[in-house]
C-alpha cells in the first residue's frame, strides 16, 4: 500500500510541475499578445503620422487632421483588442482569483468604453447606425 500511495504522490507532484509549466507559458503567451497590442498603436500611430506629414501640403489642413485622427484612432481600437484579450487569457488561466475577475471585469468596461467612444469619434455615428453613402463612398 505505501508503495502504491507514494506512487500517487509522485504523480500528483509531476502533474502540478506540469500545470505550473503551462501556466508559465500561457503567461508568456499572455505578455506577447498584449505586446502585439502595443506595437500595433505603436506602428499604427507611426504610420499614421508620416501619412499626415507626406499628404499635409496637398490636402486642407483640417482634411489631413482628421484623417491622422483616424488612423490614430484605428490603430488604438485594434491594440485594445489584443490588450482585452492579454488580460481575458491571464485572468481565465493564470490567476482566476475573485479579486482577478474583477479587476479584469473593470479593465474590459474601460477599455471598451473607449473602443466605443473612439469608434464614435471616427465614424461620426453610433455603430449600430446605418453608414450614409457619403461615408461609404
Amino acid at each position: 500500500m505505501a508503495g502504491r500511495s507514494g506512487a500517487a504522490l509522485a504523480f500528483i507532484a509531476g502533474g502540478r510541475h506540469v500545470m505550473e509549466d503551462f501556466k508559465n507559458l500561457i503567461t508568456i503567451v499572455t505578455y506577447g499578445v498584449e505586446g502585439f497590442g502595443v506595437v500595433i498603436i505603436v506602428v499604427g500611430s507611426l504610420i499614421a503620422t508620416y501619412r499626415f506629414l507626406r499628404d499635409w501640403r496637398s490636402k486642407t489642413a483640417e482634411a489631413s487632421y482628421h484623417d491622422y485622427r483616424k488612423l490614430v484612432g484605428r490603430s488604438i481600437i485594434l491594440g485594445l483588442e489584443f490588450l482585452i484579450a492579454g488580460d481575458v487569457i491571464r485572468t481565465v488561466i493564470v490567476s482566476h482569483t475573485l479579486e482577478s475577475v474583477a479587476v479584469l471585469a473593470l479593465v474590459v468596461v474601460i477599455r471598451a468604453f473607449l473602443s466605443f467612444t473612439l469608434a464614435l469619434e471616427i465614424e461620426g455615428r453610433f455603430p449600430w447606425q446605418k453608414e450614409t453613402k457619403a461615408e461609404s463612398g
